[in-house]
């Protein structure tokens, strides 16, 4: 399993970590300032970023409660749904989000679900479907069999955090196919994000996932019924069959002795019916509510994994991702602030990696590319022959806060 881009530490604790760095040469106060002013950099301009997906997103969101001013052309639409997909994409790498790829969701078809419950998923009901996950690892969970009889521990991959961008096909389709969608809109485009999914797990995640029996279930309830079916009909309505039987017989010639069927056989054979028709009723609530049960199982899990859905998904992965982009650019700035004579991109990767490492026991994949690109966009930065060194912390401040007044620049 290959090391993670996300850097699993808050924001604060990032601060403090870098401060701790650079104490002996410079003021803490000074060091926490540049911090401030570097945080509220990123957050205007992820906050300009959070209104453009919201006004993308408008078009589609199936949990609008505020009116229309014009109706969106059919163009208009299209152009807002690319607008959003590709924004939306951007905003998730930056967050350190993976890209689920088709060869993950086929195994997650494929694979038995770790709460014993199969699910069928109707692919054709969409246009687009993407998954992003962050935080990979490995788990293990102990799993009871045969009624707690047998426990078997198993190993699974775990994804921290998965983002689901999913929309459905038009109206013209569900109509097509006489299928009415139950829990959201036709055209619409839904967002999610949950939390601890197991990567076998994956299409619980899908909106029209359904519960199917798994074969083991269906054998079992299957002979439970044939079983009892067997001893209700022998037990129960045996002699009334036999009776019955050389009734028949007799009415068709096959049989010369008469039979004759009295009010107390009637009786019997109703008694035995009623009976009979009583344990097929019972055996199938058995096998709807078995069904229920995973059904539940299911809205148990996934309530619990939820962590925001549609718009408000957006705050959520705007302020990962500026934290992200935060935290990487201060520990940039930092390293190359300790280190006076400069470090080439690769010296100062590898040094952030084995610190992260060796102080914090902690293997990350850092993002050196993005941290110096942000750092140089900043200004923040000085190259001289592929080496990059930093500017003074009251450079670095005035830099920031000369940015600042020039957000607005009006004639």
């Amino acid at each position: 399993m290959s090391a993670d881009r996300f850097i699993p530490f808050r924001k604060q604790d990032i601060i403090t970590m870098c401060q701790q760095e650079v104490a002996d040469g410079q003021s803490a106060n000074a060091f926490q300032q540049f911090c401030d002013i570097l945080a509220s950099v990123f957050h205007f301009q992820y906050h300009e970023q959070l209104e453009a997906l919201k006004n993308d997103y408008a078009p589609f969101d199936p949990n609008a409660d505020t009116k229309l001013l014009t109706p969106y052309s059919e163009k208009q639409r299209n152009e807002h749904q690319s607008r959003f997909a590709k924004n939306f994409a951007e905003v998730l790498n930056a967050a350190n989000f993976e890209k689920v790829t088709e060869q993950d969701l086929q195994d997650a078809l494929s694979e038995e679900s770790l709460f014993k419950v199969r699910l069928e998923v109707e692919f054709d009901d969409f246009e687009q479907v993407v998954f992003y996950r962050r935080g990979e690892s490995q788990k293990s969970e102990t799993l009871s069999t045969f009624w707690g009889f047998r426990k078997q521990e198993i190993q699974f991959t775990n994804y921290d955090r998965v983002a689901v961008f999913i929309t459905f096909k038009d109206q013209t389709y569900f109509e097509r196919k006489q299928k009415t969608p139950l829990g959201y809109e036709p055209g619409s485009t839904i967002v999610k994000l949950f939390q601890n999914v197991p990567k076998a797990d994956l299409e619980m995640l899908f909106p029209n996932s359904e519960v199917r029996m798994r074969k083991i279930d269906k054998a079992i309830i299957g002979a439970s019924a044939a079983i009892g079916g067997a001893v209700v009909l022998v037990t129960k309505l045996g002699a009334s069959f036999v009776l019955l039987a050389a009734l028949f017989a007799f009415w068709l010639g096959w049989r010369s002795e008469e039979v004759e069927m009295t009010q107390q056989h009637f009786i019997s054979l109703g008694i035995g019916l009623g009976v009979f028709g009583s344990f097929v009723f019972k055996e199938w609530s058995k096998f709807k509510n078995r069904k229920i049960k995973f059904m539940k199982a299911l809205s148990d899990n996934l309530y619990f994994k939820n962590l925001d859905n549609n718009a408000g998904v957006f705050h959520t992965l705007i302020d990962a991702a500026e934290e992200e982009d935060f935290k990487e650019a201060l520990l940039a700035y930092t390293f190359l602030l300790k280190n006076t004579d400069g470090l080439t991109a690769q010296a100062l990767d590898k040094q952030i990696e084995q610190w992260f490492e060796q102080t914090h026991q902690c293997t990350l994949d850092f993002e050196i590319s993005d941290a110096l690109q942000k750092l140089e966009k900043l200004t923040l930065v000085t190259i001289q022959e592929q080496v990059y060194k930093a500017v003074s912390i009251n450079e670095a401040k005035q830099i920031l806060d000369s940015k600042w007044d020039n957000f607005f620049e009006y004639s």
